[in-house]
């Protein structure tokens, strides 16, 4: 023993019994690692890639991140309805237009020029409220399909087709549809392309020197009808009208009121020949009502009543004479 009355042992001999304890966290079943960017961080030199703030973003956020955005979604949404119950939403796209609208014209692509070019008969003004293009409207939003398909519902339109040039202009060329003829039927005379398509009803004088035909399904055989205006030569201009009866045959007015009857078959050469007889005799020109060439090689001529009256007051005394020979 020492001074202090304390046992004096050799050191190694009072540690041989002595076993250490485990440390305290070693009873511990399980222990949360560190946070993955975390142990990242601290292997930045081992070669591995540095992540970026999106992929730390992502690691934090994960599916608590649609959740967040779900939330915003449905309050936006929430909002947006009871806007529309309100009545701002209604009031909102009437002065303004509808939303994708209204905000590509803040971004600077609204309409702001139409240009039009192959229009002669449509006005400009006329084109544009068909389009139904207004200042609502901006371009990476305008249906082309239906404008042109708006424009080409009007008679007088044959093609048109829409271009979209960014940021603001459109562009519109139009193919019209040419007066032909005119076409009267049932009283009522229309105008019609080459096609027999009718374009408009007839109130302009401009279009009076237009071939005319009258009659169920005439603006359909308008070919045939100009084929024989071309084989009439010089009788012409005296054709004012060509009238398709029964849809089968052709009967040519004329300038003077004489109608001229034309064989289903043959009517060209029966035309052709009715020109030579004009040049010859004058048959149209005299006092007659009709002419009828349905019969192939023969020609009746029908007079009026004031010449038949005197053809029969000149026949008369002939036959008195013959009679008193006799």
């Amino acid at each position: 023993m020492d001074g202090g009355r304390r046992l004096l042992r050799p050191v190694k001999e009072a540690f041989e019994g002595f076993q250490p304890q485990a440390p305290v966290y070693a009873g511990i079943a399980h222990i949360a690692p560190a946070p993955a960017f975390l142990a990242d961080y601290g292997r930045r030199g081992s070669g591995r890639r540095t992540l970026t703030l999106g992929d730390h973003l992502a690691r934090v956020f994960g599916a608590r991140g649609t959740g967040f955005f779900a939330a915003v979604a449905l309050f936006v949404g929430v909002g947006l309805y009871g806007s529309w119950l309100g009545g701002e939403y209604s009031a909102f796209v009437a002065l303004e237009g509808s939303v994708s609208d209204y905000f590509a014209r803040v971004a600077g692509f609204g309409i702001r020029t139409v240009t039009i070019s192959g229009a002669h008969a449509l006005t400009q003004q006329k084109i544009i409220a068909v389009t139904g293009i207004g200042p609502k409207d901006s371009l990476p939003f305008l249906d082309v399909r239906k404008v042109r398909a708006r424009l080409k519902a009007l008679p007088l339109v044959k093609d048109a087709s829409i271009s979209k040039l960014y940021p603001g202009r459109v562009v519109i060329d139009v193919e019209e549809r040419k007066p032909f003829a005119l076409w009267q039927q049932d009283g009522v005379v229309r105008i019609v392309a080459a096609d027999g398509t009718p374009i408009d009803n007839y109130d302009d004088r401009r279009f009076a020197a237009l071939p005319l035909v009258v009659g169920t399904g005439a603006n359909a055989r308008l070919s045939e009808y100009t084929a024989l205006l071309d084989a009439a030569g010089d009788l012409r201009l005296r054709i004012k009208a060509g009238i398709l009866v029964a849809q089968r045959r052709w009967t040519l007015q004329m300038d003077n009121q004489v109608e001229v009857a034309l064989p289903e078959v043959g009517a060209a050469a029966a035309l052709a020949q009715l020109a030579q007889f004009q040049r010859e005799v004058h048959v149209i020109d005299k006092d007659i009502l009709s002419v009828d060439l349905r019969i192939p090689g023969r020609m009746f001529v029908r007079l009026t009543e004031n010449a038949a009256a005197a053809r029969a007051a000149a026949l008369a005394p002939k036959s008195k004479a013959k009679g008193a020979r006799t």
